[in-house]
């Protein structure tokens, strides 16, 4: 590759070059999406704390499916064509560009969700818009440079385009809110088969499969940091409320330990090796991870409210709180068990066990608050969660997984 970074053709990179890892670029644009979910994530614990679950559950499934599935199609496009020139710079300058529109846009769709009128949608799809312009500009100059794949490429950028138009009509038709929900769903249903049609009919793009693995991995720990940033936020109220305290020791062991333990188990999954070998099984792999990115999340949106709760600022009780960070931490573990068990092609009974064990420590979490003990021991209990995945893949597991990749590889 070029020292220099004018237009150079996107022909598309080696599928096996070795040594391929994130670049700086692409670390620079993830770090746009650090504000975006941060938005979602406090307007989701916002409208819970008021015990607004239905609203708070809307705006979130839409706000993590935008944030995500922009960035998703943005790698994927990146590991198959990113030729580093200036085209392919200032195209991610507009898609980042995007992304903030995009998060300027959450709090006011929030807000109208929960009056339940229509969907003040009009800044999110703006923003969205950007980054999609910006992908599809990319698509297009990759048809033009790389002949054997100008059919998956152009379909890609027609897929895209299709679905921006509909989303820019659906802002002007503003329809009620529940109608602009079902057409919303008609829209995304189009986005994620957009790719699948690409990919399948006509060839498949050159994506990296180390890579992206190396990026989902990347995504996944920027996400994370909405979990470290509610357990500052819990410690703040409970030090602001009674000082440095033993409660705000465990909170600050547990939020941690929270986050490291969702990390550790995250990294368990052999993506990128699997990947490399069955590149068929990526769509699965790879959509599956817009649940578990919004597992994260709202992780840290029930931190934020546990927080409100010890601030005595909420409208709801600590039971509710210990409830908004046990779900998301059960559905993060149900991703990843089902992540792995997709890209092996193979169900593990001892994950059965595993899970089992980690939802009794979560159901504990949430009886001992019930009975009276503080967030800190609830959170405390919580984080011991993922451990009992952790140990069980230490002692165990991990010979469960060696033999399935032996499987995989043959």
């Amino acid at each position: 590759m070029s020292l220099s970074h004018r237009l150079t053709r996107m022909t598309g990179r080696d599928p096996n070059e070795p040594h391929r890892q994130a670049t700086p670029l692409e670390l620079l644009f993830d770090l746009t999406f650090v504000v975006a979910f941060s938005q979602a994530a406090t307007q989701t614990a916002h409208l819970l704390e008021l015990g607004h679950v239905g609203p708070a559950l809307m705006g979130f499934s839409l706000a993590v499916f935008g944030i995500s599935w922009a960035w998703i199609n943005y790698s994927w496009l990146a590991s198959a064509y990113d030729n580093q020139d200036i085209f392919f710079r200032v195209a991610t300058l507009i898609a980042m560009v995007g992304v903030l529109i995009l998060a300027m846009g959450i709090p006011p769709a929030f807000h109208s969700i929960d009056e339940g009128a229509h969907l003040d949608n009009g800044l999110l799809v703006v923003g969205y818009v950007i980054m999609r312009v910006a992908t599809v500009a990319l698509w297009l100059r990759a048809a033009r440079d790389d002949p054997e794949r100008r059919a998956t490429c152009l379909t890609y950028a027609g897929w895209v385009s299709a679905a921006q138009v509909g989303w820019i009509a659906l802002v002007f038709a503003d329809p009620p809110l529940m109608a602009t929900f079902t057409i919303a769903a008609l829209l995304v249903a189009a986005e994620i088969i957009g790719p699948v049609v690409a990919e399948h009919r006509y060839g498949g793009t050159p994506w990296h499969a180390h890579h992206i693995a190396e990026r989902y991995g990347l995504l996944v720990i920027i996400t994370l940091g909405e979990v470290v940033l509610g357990t500052i936020l819990i410690i703040s109220a409970v030090v602001e409320d009674e000082g440095w305290s033993l409660e705000a020791g465990i909170l600050a062991l547990s939020g941690t330990a929270l986050a490291f333990g969702m990390w550790w188990v995250y990294f368990m999954i052999p993506s990128a090796r699997v990947l490399r070998v069955h590149r068929n099984r990526a769509f699965a792999w790879g959509y599956g991870h817009m649940i578990l990115f919004g597992s994260i999340v709202g992780v840290g949106a029930g931190l934020h409210v546990a927080a409100n709760v010890i601030a005595h600022v909420a409208h709801v009780d600590a039971l509710f709180a210990m409830w908004c960070v046990a779900i998301p931490v059960a559905i993060f573990l149900i991703c990843v068990y089902v992540l792995y068990s997709l890209l092996l092609m193979e169900f593990d009974p001892f994950h059965l066990w595993l899970f089992a064990g980690s939802l009794v420590v979560l159901v504990l979490s949430i009886v001992a608050v019930g009975l009276g003990a503080t967030l800190g021991v609830g959170l405390l209990i919580a984080a011991l969660s993922p451990v009992v995945t952790i140990v069980g893949y230490e002692t165990v597991g991990h010979r469960h997984q060696a033999e399935a990749l032996e499987r995989a590889m043959a």
